[in-house]
């Protein structure tokens, strides 16, 4: 069995969560032993699509008149694109439609969590869905000096300077107006953003947000180095401001870093995730700074370990197992109708 693991426009993604899938995939499936291209010119049995523009679309029609298998990657929801980019709404007219036609013509959808499972099954698209994480490598957030060290020096950390990190694209939906307000509320705290977004896709109210953020906040752009691994390691805890979600791959690395996360209250999490057990939760920002406190004045590492625990469930190792036996089951079922 050989799988065609398809990710258009690459470059533009790399940033992004969808971007980072690619990476896990390849990590999975090389440990699971199954054989993959990246190139949709080579011979393979089943294609794994991850991306919904024009390109894409072309293949996927292509595909289906050769009586290939495609599984399409339920990365996106409708849910999550509201109040994203700018002019969201303007481009909601092109992106849900063409989100469902990939999911109506899709073989199969693999989605990451039991909630994005949920609102792909609530589009009625007629496609079997199945979850399966995204996945982590906790040997990548293992703990390691050097790491802790370039990320104090790059932001100047000075001796027991509190550090509390946000991660993801400078959008509303990722709540970093909430971020902000946050830090507002605690200025003897650093607070650092960790993300980019081209400022054409920057809506005018985030650009004044951040015109006038708090001086306590720092937001170096995008870092996918050493220097965040080490923020992870180094920091209190991870703020994630967050309103929606199909996974959230930054919760993912917090928790294998044994750094205390701190998310919204909102349902991608509710099913494996509950507050004071592996994480805290609140539901507006006067909890949030209120769980923030808490938390820098209290012992976590119960919270830590239970969250090891979860990661330990989520490994690249376990999502290749997964991945290869829904590619299976997907080649069986296909091979029995053809």
């Amino acid at each position: 069995m050989k799988v065609l693991l398809y990710f258009e426009a690459e470059n533009k993604i790399k940033t992004s969560g969808i971007g980072r899938a690619l990476k896990h995939q390849i990590k999975a499936l090389s440990s699971a032993g199954v054989d993959y291209t990246l190139s949709s010119k080579d011979q393979f049995d089943i294609a794994h699509l991850n991306t919904y523009f024009p390109h894409s679309k072309k293949l996927l029609k292509r595909l289906k008149r050769k009586h290939i298998p495609v599984i399409v990657h339920g990365h996106s929801t409708i849910e999550d694109f509201k109040n994203s980019f700018k002019l969201w709404k303007l481009m909601a007219l092109w992106f849900n439609p063409n989100l469902m036609w990939f999911y109506k013509n899709a073989d199969f959808i693999i989605t990451p969590t039991e909630y994005s499972k949920r609102c792909i099954d609530a589009y009625d698209t007629g496609t079997e869905v199945i979850y399966v994480s995204n996945g982590i490598d906790p040997d990548e957030y293992a703990y390691d000096e050097n790491k802790i060290k370039a990320f104090k020096e790059y932001f100047h950390i000075q001796e027991g300077q509190k550090v509390v990190m946000g991660v993801g694209f400078p959008f509303n939906r990722k709540g970093i107006k909430d971020f902000f307000e946050i830090a507002r509320k605690r200025p003897n705290i650093t607070f650092i953003w960790f993300g980019y977004l081209h400022p054409l896709l920057v809506s005018s109210d985030v650009k004044k947000a951040i015109k006038h953020k708090p001086d306590n906040v720092i937001m170096p752009g995008y870092i996918d180095n050493a220097i965040i691994k080490g923020a992870y390691r180094y920091c209190e805890c991870l703020l994630f401001t967050s309103y929606e979600e199909t996974e959230g791959i930054v919760v993912l690395e917090a928790l294998a870093s044994s750094c205390p996360v701190l998310i919204r209250d909102i349902g991608v999490y509710s099913d494996w995730l509950e507050d004071k057990r592996d994480c805290y939760k609140a539901k507006n920002n006067e909890e949030f700074v209120e769980k923030l406190d808490y938390l820098m004045s209290h012992d976590n590492s119960k919270i830590i370990g239970n969250g090891l625990k979860l990661v330990e469930e989520r490994t690249l190792e376990k999502v290749g197992q997964q991945l290869k036996e829904a590619y299976q089951n997907l080649l069986d079922k296909f091979n029995s109708k053809h």
